[in-house]
């Protein structure tokens, strides 16, 4: 298993997202019986937010860390709209109390918003201090939104990242590592998985005995200080998706997934989801 340095602590650079879970009541148990199979798997980053169903993925979270929270490292996000002085904190217990636990490892900041980044950082900075986070960071930030911030207490910027989108890989990312800031790579098999399906993906995946999410994911995290951030529910899918980590692509693979999907060659609008 290969790990990153997030926040102080050795994380693995394939953890587990929440994105859509807690929507569908019928749909817990299973989702919470994948989160601890992931868990079992060396897949101890576990990564949620407020806004995902409303706080349901966080409840999700709680009942799969349930009697197990050392063995976890938690990141949560919080809604824009809550990141002032006063809101942040009152955010932060409900999802502490929806996550059941006392203390969040991580916490970031969703996307910006109409509140001053200093006021945001306050905020963090002041839970920090009460025990409710040990850090924070920020999520949806481009180049000249890091380069405002100037902080060198934000503990990662997670945005969205794989092989069909790669704009990051101009500046953003080659920037980020500059700075020792550790990316977290969010929808790394694309929306609704939809690389699953790419031709070349799927013969890349053939020459290695794997599958095309394998690809993908191995592709994301091959280079130094990247976190993908899959979701994934069936028992099959969190097994495949531990295993990528054993999964090392070669020059013609890259090469082939080169010409699949261009490297940028210009700066980019920052793609979001």
């Amino acid at each position: 298993m290969r790990y990153v340095n997030l926040a102080g602590t050795r994380v693995p650079t394939i953890g587990q997202g929440t994105w859509y879970m807690g929507e569908d009541p019928g749909s817990k148990a299973a989702e919470v019986a994948a989160l601890q199979q992931g868990i079992n798997l060396g897949l101890s980053l576990i990564d949620t937010a407020e806004m995902y169903a409303e706080g349901g993925a966080e409840q999700v979270v709680g009942q799969a860390i349930a009697g197990r929270r050392d063995q976890v490292f938690l990141v949560s996000k919080v809604y824009p709209h809550n990141a002032s002085r006063r809101g942040l904190p009152t955010a932060c217990e409900r999802s502490l109390k929806r996550l059941g636990t006392e203390c969040i490892d991580l916490y970031l900041l969703h996307w910006r918003g109409q509140h001053p980044l200093e006021e945001t950082v306050e905020a963090f900075e002041r839970l920090i201090e009460q025990g409710k986070i040990r850090r924070w960071g920020v999520s949806n930030f481009d180049l000249d939104d890091l380069q405002e911030l100037d902080n060198p207490a934000c503990a990662t910027n997670q945005v969205l990242y794989n092989p069909a989108e790669r704009g990051i890989e101009f500046d953003l990312l080659p920037w980020s590592r500059q700075q020792q800031l550790p990316t977290m790579a969010y929808c790394p098999l694309a929306q609704a998985g939809r690389l699953l399906h790419h031709p070349v993906l799927a013969e890349i995946a053939a020459r290695h005995a794997a599958t095309p999410a394998q690809v993908s994911l191995a592709w994301v995290t091959r280079g130094e200080g990247v976190i993908a951030i899959p979701k994934a529910v069936s028992p099959a899918h969190v097994r495949l998706n531990a295993a990528a980590q054993d999964l090392v692509l070669t020059e013609a693979d890259l090469q082939a997934i080169d010409l699949a999907f261009a490297a940028p060659t210009r700066k980019q609008r920052l793609a979001m989801m």
